[in-house]
């Protein structure tokens, strides 16, 4: 079995979510300029990581067309893949239309891709601005069988360890259903802790710090000792980041342990125990080898998880990067063996 844990799915326009809206928000999007949240600005429009040449729909934006997804399934051979549609909910201001997009987008989920393909499952979309509306949308959802994960854009208003957001992880944790950190996010803060960078290629390539302060931020504040059957799923960042930031967690920890009491183990078990993480896109250093050695300190052979990221393309392809050169079984966990646990497939 093969799951992509990534792959991405967007209205082809605003009319899209027209028939999952109120009758009062579909006035409102008739009547003014507001047309609900903008397409995706977190990659620029041309370039390769917004859009691989065969997955461009004849209109709207990447990740609009079904069909498209359906033929690149066919092709990699995925029996799940899971959707995970970045519809900037988190940027809208107006509380209420927070809310009623959030649903819309799920419901439209439903109707357009999970009763269209039987191989899809979804994230629910949340207003993760509003942790409590955000645990009502998971209360209202999350008992579909399509659903199995709840996405969260690393990116956000608060680190997600903030017992802020403690009925959101609760009602995550009860529906059994996965915490997907993924990248990018619009909450309008900067997304570096020394204020906005200048390019584009900074925003980039400074994502893994902010993941970093996530998987400190739910570590270190508790949320897995509050929520012990907890998974999080660490989406589209990466992960040779990972092995050297646990290290100085834990080592930091032995000296300042008392200041986090709640605690009891060493930050890499929590690490270990609760998170995985998608190996595209994959960050390799130059040598085989010294990716096999960061996949070894990984210390668990259930921590990675295969992903495509459709219709995004990177630079390492990760069969000959990676896969390939790694023994069958802990390959074929990576292909699909440690997703199917994850998610209960």
């Amino acid at each position: 079995m093969i799951v992509d844990c990534d792959v991405h799915n967007y209205p082809a326009s605003p009319e899209a979510l027209h028939p999952y809206l109120p009758a009062h928000w579909r006035e409102h999007l008739e009547q003014t300029v507001f047309k609900g949240a903008s397409e995706p600005t977190v990659y620029p429009p041309n370039a390769p990581t917004t859009v691989r040449p065969d997955a461009r729909p004849a209109e709207g934006p990447p990740g609009s067309s079904l069909e498209l997804l359906r033929e690149h399934l066919t092709a990699t051979g995925a029996s799940v893949a899971i959707l995970n549609c970045a519809y900037a909910v988190d940027s809208l201001r107006h509380p209420d239309a927070a809310v009623a997009f959030a649903r819309a987008v799920n419901d439209w989920q439903i109707a357009e891709w999970l009763d269209r393909d039987p191989r899809l499952r979804a994230s629910v979309v949340v207003p993760n601005q509003l942790p409590e509306a955000a645990a009502r949308e998971v209360e209202r959802v999350g008992d579909h069988p399509g659903f199995v994960q709840v996405f969260l854009p690393v990116r956000s208003h608060h680190p997600y360890g903030n017992r802020l957001y403690h009925p959101m992880w609760e009602a995550i944790a009860r529906k059994n259903l996965v915490g997907g950190i993924h990248f990018g996010g619009a909450p309008g803060n900067p997304p570096t802790p020394s204020g906005w960078p200048s390019y584009y290629y900074e925003e980039y390539v400074g994502m893994a710090q902010v993941f970093a302060s996530q998987v400190t931020s739910l570590i270190s504040e508790g949320v897995f000792d509050a929520f012990p059957t907890l998974r999080v799923a660490l989406l589209e960042g990466g992960f040779t980041w990972l092995p050297a930031h646990l290290w100085r967690l834990d080592k930091e920890w032995r000296y300042l342990r008392r200041t986090v009491p709640w605690l009891k183990r060493a930050p890499s078990a929590y690490a270990r125990e609760h998170l995985r993480l998608t190996v595209q896109p994959l960050d390799a250093p130059p040598s085989t080898a010294d990716l096999l050695r960061v996949v070894d300190q990984l210390g668990s052979e259930e921590m990675l998880m295969y992903a495509s990221d459709f219709p995004h393309a990177h630079a390492a392809d990760v069969e000959s990067s990676l896969l390939g050169h790694l023994p069958g079984p802990l390959a074929g966990r990576i292909r699909g063996a440690n997703a199917g646990g994850l998610y209960g497939l």
